[in-house]
């Protein structure tokens, strides 16, 4: 990439700079004394759920609650680190009736993104820019941006197969990978280190992750985390199975140095287990979806990630083919698309098809040994 280039970020604004919906919760928790107390994991879908939780768009309706809405913490320095990385936006959708307010907001609380650079309307698909971070998962799904981001917020865990972060620093880290993609260093390991198997649900990642394993006893798979039902899993014996309830409290105690969710079910990994792999000398083979590659990347310098590529008509079939709800199959068919932006980031690409797994193994192989 051209050291002229600037990239154009653009942040929306409620959830991502500003709280809305817990700024919500807790003022409707004050107002009627909820027993138990409201929570944000009650709004775990976008609009209304005919629950208790709609009572949030009461405040949605008062000026003063867009007047006070909490900067959320860590944004002030987000926004200045961004600053110094890409040209920033902010692509907010509020009615007509507030943008006044949000836009004296965004100028105090933000002096690092001009006037100029605020735009407010619900049609965020035609802002020109290469990368949006929202946490709308309607807004990510209709981006034009080249890198569309979800910030990760109970109301879109179902989303898959997407860019997403849960943090401002993996926000940041992952404009930087997305920087170094540009320039395509070819990347080898250095002794022990990790590969990560990055692709499509159906693209037959952990086919390949165990033909690596059981080719040498150098590979070692990462056991991961996961709420996802045993049964509908390839080789069930590489993963820790819990509760949803489990994993939360997991995740809010910080055990996982990365966690996302894929087709409704969540998965993470520590870091311990990763740093064990590798104090063995041993190589870590990964499948993740691209938010934990990218969260690899951001803790180990050793990490080469290759993206699976097969084509749509068989990533269908073996989709279909699951062992699981018609629901998550859904799920996976829809983000296919999606997916296909994840190659442009990874380091390599290894193509397969159903009936030829050898041939991307193989190439697989010469790119872990750094062969050419």
């Amino acid at each position: 990439m051209s050291n002229k280039f600037r990239m154009r970020t653009a942040l929306d604004v409620d959830d991502v700079l500003l709280e809305c919906i817990p700024y919500a919760i807790k003022l409707a928790n004050e107002k009627y004394h909820y027993n138990p107390p409201l929570t944000i994991h009650e709004v775990n879908n976008w609009g209304r759920l005919g629950t208790r939780a709609d009572v949030i768009f009461e405040f949605f309706e008062d000026p003063e609650f867009f007047k006070n809405q909490p900067v959320i913490e860590g944004a002030k320095e987000f926004v200045k680190e961004l600053s110094k990385l890409t040209e920033i936006f902010i692509s907010t959708s509020i009615d007509p009736r507030f943008m006044g307010i949000r836009a004296e907001r965004l100028l105090k609380e933000f002096p690092e993104i001009p006037a100029g650079n605020i735009f407010m309307g619900s049609r965020k698909e035609m802002l020109n820019v290469d990368i949006l971070l929202d946490d709308g998962m309607h807004n990510v799904f209709k981006s034009q941006a080249a890198f569309p981001i979800l910030m990760r917020r109970p109301w879109n865990q179902n989303a898959t197969g997407m860019l997403a972060v849960n943090t401002y620093d993996e926000f940041l880290n992952l404009i930087q990978v997305i920087k170094q993609s540009y320039l395509q260093e070819e990347k080898t390991l250095n002794n022990s280190g990790i590969v990560v198997l990055v692709g499509p649900s159906g693209s037959g990642k952990s086919k390949l992750a165990k033909m690596l394993v059981d080719s040498d006893s150098r590979y070692e798979k990462l056991k991961s985390y996961t709420t996802a039902d045993p049964t509908a899993i390839y080789e069930n014996d590489w993963y820790n199975y819990i509760s949803k309830n489990e994993f939360i409290k997991l995740q809010e105690e910080n055990a996982f140095f990365e966690s996302t969710m894929y087709a409704g079910h969540g998965y993470g990994s520590k870091k311990e287990d990763v740093d064990k792999i590798l104090k063995e000398g041993k190589v870590v083979i990964a499948t993740m979806d691209i938010c934990g590659a990218m969260t690899l990347k951001s803790h180990y310098d050793n990490v080469i990630t290759i993206y699976i590529k097969k084509n749509r008509k068989e990533l269908l079939s073996s989709i279909l083919k699951k062992r699981c709800s018609d629901e998550e199959k859904v799920n996976r068919l829809i983000s296919i698309d999606d997916e296909k932006r994840n190659e442009d980031i990874c380091d390599y690409s290894v193509s397969v098809t159903n009936t030829n797994y050898q041939d991307g193994f193989n190439k697989i192989k010469e790119i872990v040994v750094g062969k050419k």
